[in-house]
């Protein structure tokens, strides 16, 4: 199961890599997010997979499973959801501003 993780991690990195080098901008933050969901499943593989009971006071278990990867992949998603909102908003205004969403367009003049 994990190296069916790690396999799926790599080909969301080829993806968002593939994204982030296009020319427009909205491809771009949708690479960006890619690649964030990439990282939440390869910090949640790390974690390794633990049978264990949940780790409460009083409980008696041979095993607890680890809940620092969930907590850390949950305020991942959320930050990650947050910053994805404000880009694609970001995105908006400016294709709104300067009527193109090409990167090379948004770049300036070229005699700067």
């Amino acid at each position: 199961m994990e190296t069916l993780m790690v396999i799926l991690v790599g080909i969301l990195v080829s993806i968002g890599t593939y994204l982030i080098l296009s020319k427009q901008l909205l491809r771009i933050v949708l690479g960006a997010s890619i690649m964030g969901h990439s990282v939440n499943l390869l910090i949640i593989n790390s974690g390794g997979l633990k049978r264990g009971s949940a780790p409460l006071l009083g409980e008696k278990a041979a095993g607890f499973a680890d809940a620092i990867p969930q907590a850390l992949i949950l305020t991942a998603i959320v930050i990650n959801f947050a910053v994805t909102a404000v880009v694609l908003v970001l995105s908006y205004r400016s294709y709104k501003s300067f009527g193109t969403d090409d990167m090379e367009q948004l770049r300036g003049n070229e005699n700067e």
